[in-house]
């Protein structure tokens, strides 16, 4: 016990948290993760999902978890507007996009807000970034100001402005890129006339 003991540590050491089928394939059992727990040698960050006691994720740790229970999960809007720094909004819920006819992930923690983009809108923009050692997927920058245009009535008319000035003002999207991601998600007639204002800035 004592030898599992220091090989799930080494292993939670490296990389922060481990589902409960990694923690089995260096030998344990799931009955010993449960008395793990209940000694306080293991915490139980959410389903099937283990920390040490001491671990302490970034700001962006429950980003990991998502992509560690649903890893073809794509981060979106408030999540990614956070992820970029174009916000200084802390969303409660983490915002995730999933196909029109695909299941939510179900999960105790962190709470969720799912919303549905159609397969094109899905396919592109996407980039990785490396969250606490784990590859998240998101939507790129641009995507993600076109996206808030798109959901204006989820996130409001406000963040997609906000976001819109800080990622041209930070240099982070162009205009071409935006154009591309507002006819994708059809509002470009929407976008107009706020990028033209931005432009005469």
């Amino acid at each position: 016990m004592a030898s599992l003991q220091k090989k799930i540590q080494k292993l939670l050491r490296r990389v922060g948290t481990a589902r409960s089928n990694q923690l089995v394939q260096v030998g344990a059992a799931r009955a010993q993760l449960s008395r793990m727990v209940v000694a306080g040698d293991l915490v139980r960050v959410s389903r099937g999902l283990y920390a040490l006691p001491e671990y302490q994720g970034g700001e962006h740790a429950a980003l990991a978890t998502v992509t560690k229970r649903a890893p073809n999960v794509v981060f979106c809007l408030l999540t990614a507007l956070r992820l970029h720094g174009l916000t200084t909004q802390a969303p409660f819920e983490v915002w995730i996009a999933i196909k029109n006819n695909q299941h939510a992930p179900r999960m105790e923690y962190p709470p969720l807000r799912t919303v549905r983009f159609s397969a094109a809108a899905l396919q592109s923009g996407i980039v990785t970034r490396k969250v606490d050692g784990v590859s998240v997927r998101v939507t790129n920058v641009s995507k993600t100001v076109a996206d808030c245009f798109k959901f204006r009535s989820k996130v409001g008319l406000d963040v997609a402005l906000e976001a819109l000035f800080e990622s041209q003002r930070a240099k982070m999207s162009t205009a071409d890129e935006l154009w591309k991601f507002a006819k994708i998600n059809r509002v470009s007639n929407v976008m107009r006339p706020y990028m033209e204002a931005v432009a005469a800035l």
